[in-house]
């Protein structure tokens, strides 16, 4: 199809539109606090993906290309996407069994709701070698659970889950990135977005654990601890038929500066890298109007020792808290499966769906520690809409559900007692889209 070509736009004009937006941008780089879905990531950024269970790789129409592959820029348009999601976590844990000092019986987390803001912008430009730039800040992933003073008869006069006091764990991950895409020949585009990666991590309660450490005095109840570092996203997209799209696209790994503050508790003496991620799809246009995507995506969790070392590493191996090989999480690697349904039901109305697996991320023998993170679902069922308000606005809707799931295991360092924990998710996103220019100028696929 063809479509109406987007006026050139240069860096004046481009910052002078984005200016009120970037002042948002730099809100969320401040204050994003996630429940993720997919181990400790979100399964997809802004409304539309997250309508289509984080499917689209090969199927970019909008702003929020830029965070999931950048090439797709080029099918954007002139335009400014946020949105906020409202995430809601029902989760807890279960303790029964002899000795140890996991809290007997059952406890839930008392941080339930989580709002996830992002912005995203693009602009066709005619630069030579770029097409079309972009901006963005979303929360990339994140943990946030808290337990209060429960009492523990297994601590001898102390309290706590670990007979620390109050547990939890709050970890972070903002990405503000600059995109840009290029259409190297006719159907086929590339991107790169260079990401801006901060990270914050506060530990509470574990105090317990501090005597098997490598640094006692970091090692838990230090506050907030800040980490920096930089990163590179690519893909491409590939029409090969009108109908037919392919995409791939993903990130390297991120080496984040250490948290210093726990320096004691995480493996690699604070060292909590961003894993790598790569995402590829199709997209097929069954109707003019409809388009159905699939999606396999893999999370290099496995090669950040502070989150996959197994929890059992301490009885296991000897290996102190903090030892490059002390005790993690236990995080695997996982692999997803997306599939989305996009439906442009009129110019004025599209209806989406979604659904998503991703393999289980934890194994039984670490359930115990991940008491502090929950981060256990596999099964996200979504859908969502895009309504035109006007031309040049559109309002858009998404939910999330992911249903109950558990595991199992021994108490860390005592088979006698049994941990299980659960959690479930149901999330709720509102955005809105403007175009410049109007719903004509944004290109067609």
């Amino acid at each position: 199809m063809s479509s109406r070509a987007v006026p050139s736009r240069t860096p004046k004009t481009i910052f002078a539109a984005a200016g009120p937006a970037l002042a948002w941008l730099l809100a969320v780089a401040c204050s994003t606090s996630a429940f993720a879905t997919e181990g400790y990531l979100q399964n997809g950024i802004g409304a539309r993906q997250k309508a289509l269970a984080g499917a689209g790789v090969a199927s970019s129409t909008d702003a929020t290309a830029a965070s999931l592959n950048p090439a797709g820029l080029v099918n954007a348009g002139s335009q400014i996407n946020a949105a906020i999601s409202i995430m809601n976590m029902t989760g807890g844990y279960r303790s029964w069994g002899s000795g140890g000092v996991t809290a007997d019986g059952a406890y839930d987390s008392q941080r339930e709701v989580a709002a996830i803001p992002n912005f995203a912008a693009s602009w066709r430009v005619n630069w030579g070698l770029v097409d079309a730039v972009g901006f963005t800040a979303y929360g990339n992933g994140g943990v946030d659970t808290r337990y209060g003073n429960i009492a523990n008869p297994l601590c001898g006069g102390a309290s706590g889950v670990f007979c620390g006091g109050p547990l939890g764990l709050t970890l972070e991950q903002t990405f503000i990135s600059v995109a840009f895409a290029k259409q190297v020949m006719p159907g086929l585009s590339v991107g790169i977005a260079p990401i801006l990666a901060r990270q914050t991590v506060e530990v509470r309660g574990v105090s317990l654990y501090s005597v098997f450490s490598t640094d006692p005095g970091r090692f838990t109840d230090k506050g907030e601890s800040e980490s920096w570092g930089v990163g590179v996203r690519g893909g491409v997209e590939w029409h090969a038929r009108p109908w037919l799209r392919f995409g791939v696209a993903g990130n390297a790994p991120i080496s984040m500066s250490r948290s210093e503050d726990y320096r004691g508790l995480f493996a690699a003496q604070g060292g909590a890298d961003i894993p790598a991620t790569i995402q590829a799809g199709i997209a097929v246009d069954l109707r003019s109007n409809l388009t159905l995507m699939v999606d396999y995506k893999h999370i290099w969790f496995g090669n950040n020792p502070a989150v996959a070392n197994p929890s059992t590493n301490l009885f296991t191996l000897g290996a102190l808290f903090g030892a490059n090989n002390g005790s993690g999480f236990g995080l695997q690697d996982v692999d997803a499966i997306k599939v989305g349904l996009e439906w442009r039901q009129s110019p004025g109305l599209t209806l989406r769906a979604g659904y998503s697996y991703n393999t289980a991320p934890l194994k039984s023998h670490d359930a115990d520690l991940n008491i502090m993170t929950l981060g256990v679902v596999q099964h996200h069922i979504t859908g969502g809409l895009k309504y035109a308000l006007t031309d040049n606005l559109d309002l858009e809707f998404a939910t999330m559900y992911a249903p109950r799931a558990s595991i199992r295991g021994p108490e860390l360092g005592n088979p006698a007692r049994t941990v299980e924990i659960e959690m479930s998710e149901l999330e709720f996103t509102v955005g809105m889209v403007y175009r410049f220019g109007g719903r004509h100028a944004e290109p067609l696929k």
